[in-house]
């Protein structure tokens, strides 16, 4: 399935705890319909020491969302749907469905 969102991207969260922030988007993961947002759904996780980290402990970290739950900000700072249309050159291109620029 392909994702309205990729890395990189501003987007607004729609639904579950974290709803009403904002955050970037730090990695798509289009085979499983899920995304990972900058400072959003965090969770502590239980860390073994390693020779990476020697100390271990609880980290806190962000789970990732349901990229259904997303939405991406356009340039107005306001969520928008997004559609997909081939630009001139043929290559498709995102465009918001309210304003219909290119996103």
């Amino acid at each position: 399935m392909a994702l309205k969102v990729k890395k990189g991207d501003r987007v607004f969260v729609l639904s579950g705890k974290d709803k009403g922030k904002t955050g970037v988007i730090l990695q798509a993961m289009p085979a499983t319909g899920k995304v990972l947002v900058e400072g959003v759904n965090q969770v502590k996780k239980h860390v073994r020491p390693s020779p990476q980290d020697p100390k271990g402990g609880i980290k806190v970290i962000e789970a990732a969302l349901d990229a259904s739950n997303v939405a991406l900000l356009g340039k107005d700072g306001k969520p928008v749907r997004v559609s997909r249309k081939a630009n001139e050159a043929g290559r498709r291109v995102r465009i918001s469905k309210s304003t219909g620029e290119v996103v």
